[in-house]
């Protein structure tokens, strides 16, 4: 069975162009970020990892870490940051796990148990290796994404999923659909009008069962 929302990730020595990182130690108390690529050196993913780059006051504004996989090696990691930092225009300061032995990959079920990669593998080989998971800090898995090949992932969609999930964390409420950060929220099904009242002045009562409030400040 493959990592499922509400799962704890597991927990895994993994190599880094930063050197050997434990999983569950680099997460801490932190919120994490873990985006995948099939191979350094490929087009889109090249504008991924710069968008990242590009982000890195906004995850630190989210106490969230950012690190990036893929399946070549510690050393073409290195010379890849090169390109990432001259299309993306910004320092690439996050890590890179060299998964160059599948065993995060298959571990976070993007790979099949008995996946291996060829001599003169292109990225097709591993193509699902293309996808995003945010980790909470008690280490579950919080929401999963994957992309194919030919579609650049949106990291202001990412963004904004990570803003509704540490909003619906700290305030135990829900997020409606292209919610942003000021928004109104969902107040929650269990909670009774008289109490959603007193905790946010007043409740928009859409539907019986879906109601609208805005957060206190």
């Amino acid at each position: 069975m493959g990592l499922r929302i509400n799962d704890t990730i597991p927990n895994m020595n993994v190599e880094t162009d930063h050197g050997i990182i434990n999983l569950h130690d680099w997460v801490g108390d932190s919120w994490a970020v873990l985006f995948s690529h099939p191979k350094d050196f490929t087009p889109v993913c090249t504008t991924e990892f710069g968008a990242v780059a590009q982000l890195a006051d906004e995850w630190e504004a989210r106490g969230t870490k950012v690190l990036g996989i893929s399946i070549d090696g510690v050393e073409e990691h290195k010379k890849w940051k090169n390109d990432i930092e001259a299309v993306g225009g910004a320092k690439a300061g996050f890590p890179i796990v060299a998964d160059s032995d599948l065993a995060m990959a298959k571990a976070f079920d993007m790979l099949p148990a008995e996946a291996y990669m060829p001599d003169g593998r292109t990225p097709a080989d591993s193509a699902t290796v293309r996808s995003v998971f945010i980790i909470g800090p008690d280490k579950q898995l919080k929401l999963s994404m994957t992309y194919p090949m030919n579609v650049g992932r949106n990291f202001a969609e990412v963004l904004r999923a990570l803003d509704g999930l540490q909003t619906a964390a700290r305030e135990n409420v829900a997020t409606p659909a292209n919610w942003q950060l000021g928004q109104d929220v969902v107040v929650p099904m269990g909670v009774s009008d008289e109490d959603a009242i007193a905790k946010y002045g007043s409740i928009d009562t859409k539907l019986p069962y879906l109601r609208m409030a805005k957060l206190p400040k």
